[in-house]
Order: structure tokens, then sequence, then C-alpha cells
């Protein structure tokens, strides 16, 4: 087990949204570290589960975290201006409930949890 606390981030690979998102878990569930399990657009394939080989390799690194840095909360993000999946906020929220939906199946015990970054890189919760 690794030292020091930990939460996972299923995150696009936007540099943008990387810092954001780590100093919002790092403060809001007062972590150490913050795991990053980045793809262009995570959020679509995973709530799509179309391409089982992306989505099970998230599943795979969303593992190592939980299993081998003790990761209790894993959150899955969208954000404004994605590349990787160009869909408006409503659309990309309703993806993040889908992946939380769909993440409970993993088979992890864990809180699973979904955000969102504005235009203006702040973040926000998506019930």
């Amino acid at each position: 087990m690794a030292s020091g606390t930990f939460v996972t981030a299923v995150n696009c690979m936007d540099g943008r949204v990387q810092i954001p998102v780590i100093d919002y878990l790092k403060k809001k569930y007062g972590v150490d570290y913050v795991d990053m399990v980045t793809e262009p657009g995570p959020i679509k394939f995973v709530a799509e589960n179309t391409d089982t080989a992306v989505v099970e390799s998230i599943m795979s690194r969303v593992g190592i975290s939980v299993n081998k840095h003790g990761s209790k909360t894993v959150a899955f993000i969208g954000h404004d201006d994605c590349a990787g999946n160009p869909v408006d906020r409503q659309t990309q929220e309703q993806q993040v409930r889908d992946c939380i939906s769909r993440a409970k199946s993993w088979g992890f015990d864990i809180e699973l949890i979904g955000l969102y970054v504005n235009k203006n890189w702040e973040v926000e919760p998506v019930e």
C-alpha cells in the first residue's frame, strides 16, 4: 500500500482541467494525492460502453488506484470545450451519471462522484 492518502479522477487528458480537479479533490477529501486516469473524453467511453478495450483499460487503472493506493473515492469528470467529447454540458452531465451507474458494477468498495469543470475552469458537483 502506498504512503499517503489518495482519491481517483477519471478525467479528460485536457491539461486545462487537471489542476482545478486536483485542487478541488484534495481540498474536498483532505487527501495527499489524486491518481489521474486520463483519456480524451473518457466519460463518453464509459457511459456508452461501446469501446470495451478503452473501458477495460480505465477500469484496470481505477483498480490499481483502489487496490494499490487505497483510494476510497472515484470521480468521473466532464468539462466545457472538450475536444474528445464535443457535446453540451447537459449531455456530459448525463454521461457522468451513466458512468457512476456503470462503475457500480466494477466491484470496488468505493464512493463514486461526478464533477463538471465549467467554462471558467471551476469544478462543480454533478448531482
